[in-house]
């Protein structure tokens, strides 16, 4: 079936609630009014069960079929924003200066509030589906909260989906892979310490800078060297600070920090490994002590194989095909609802708009209807009638 032509229908007023989301950001989980937008319009449309505060600030509806079933499918939209300044010039720019919807959650959770609105009124399923709208996406671990708050076995989810938009992707098209789609975002910093003095006698100093910058040289061999060849890794050093600004001053700290990025278990320990053992290594090399905080952030997403195929299956009888997605090194939380249960995350094509997480980046409402029929479609095949 391709787009349903209810989402023709609804495209406006998905769009005007979008345009609401976007001209007022909320940050992480301090979403209370996009929340509470949500959780009224869940109501609104009937929802059987309307539940929020799960992971502090998330919603989840629910909404029963019409006919009878015990399986229950997750779907899960973000509704975060970003801490940017918007330069995009619509009429429904964000009133809140500093935020914006850069990501385009804005869109998600309304493509997902359209698909609600629809499986309402329609119920054509067997069982039941969560509506899960998650906050702080972007860097809070939102979803890891709504996980460790006892979501799936709360609403007894026993596969769950996620979308999103993918600019430079033709309009409404789709693209997956099984197996890793994103990376686990691990995060860094250290601290070499020396002995500070005078720019003119550095033979009185343990000079940190030079250690650190031999720090900053030697983690680049990490993926070089150490990871397999046909393993993917990334390993940044994205800060260098020093505790003095003075040209005539050898400080006594350097701070470094940075980011690694792994998509299996294997390399994810390794360049864990390395990462600490170089920095310690070569700053006592040096005469100088290093502490180092290594900090597993989200970790890869990964799609089931299975479920990717329902979702491949879904997405042709949408848009008539379905791409192969390339791998990203970027990082998402719905890894941890994946880990949970089994499932698939889908990109669907934003058109040539600008970047993610760019100033001047806006969602495209013309994705709605395809957004809107793919999440219907996936409930409709994964949960149907006798």
């Amino acid at each position: 079936m391709p787009v349903r032509n209810r989402f023709a229908e609804l495209q406006d007023e998905i769009a005007g609630w979008r345009k609401d989301f976007h001209a007022h950001p909320e940050l992480q989980f301090d979403v209370e009014r996009t929340a509470g937008k949500v959780a009224d319009l869940l109501r609104e449309f009937g929802c059987d069960e309307v539940v929020t505060g799960i992971g502090r600030t998330g919603v989840v509806g629910v909404i029963k079929g019409k006919h009878a079933g015990d399986r229950c499918v997750g779907l899960r939209a973000d509704m975060d924003a970003l801490p940017i300044m918007e330069e995009t010039g619509v009429d429904y720019a964000s009133t809140v200066p500093g935020k914006m919807h850069a990501c385009g959650h804005d869109g998600h959770t309304s493509m997902l509030l359209g698909a609600a609105k629809y499986l309402a009124e329609t119920r054509n399923f067997a069982g039941s589906v969560a509506l899960i709208f998650q906050p702080a996406e972007e860097g809070g671990g939102g979803g890891r909260e709504m996980v460790n708050d006892g979501m799936m076995e709360r609403f007894g989810v026993d596969e769950v989906y996620g979308m999103h938009n993918w600019p430079g992707t033709p309009l409404g098209a789709f693209e997956i892979k099984a197996g890793p789609l994103l990376a686990a975002t691990d995060e860094f910093t250290a601290t070499i310490t020396g002995r500070g003095g005078h720019g003119a006698k550095p033979n009185e100093t343990i000079d940190p800078t030079v250690a650190a910058a031999q720090v900053v040289l030697a983690l680049q061999t990490i993926v070089s060297r150490n990871v397999k060849p046909m393993r993917e890794a990334v390993v940044s050093v994205t800060s260098f600070e020093t505790s003095s600004n003075a040209f005539n001053i050898i400080p006594e700290r350097v701070l470094l920090k940075g980011t690694c990025r792994t998509l299996d278990d294997e390399t994810h320990d390794l360049v864990e490994k390395r990462v600490v053992e170089l920095i310690e290594g070569i700053a006592a090399a040096h005469g100088c002590s290093a502490e180092v905080d290594y900090f597993r952030n989200y970790p890869a997403t990964v799609n089931h194989e299975v479920e990717t195929g329902y979702a491949i299956e879904a997405a042709r009888k949408v848009a008539g095909d379905c791409l192969e997605a390339e791998v990203t090194m970027g990082g998402e939380d719905f890894s941890y609802m994946l880990n949970a249960r089994p499932g698939a995350y889908i990109f669907v094509g934003n058109g040539e708009s600008a970047k993610l997480h760019s100033p001047d980046y806006n969602f495209n409402d013309e994705a709605i209807p395809f957004g809107c029929s793919w999440f219907v479609e996936i409930v409709e095949s994964r949960l149907k009638a006798a």
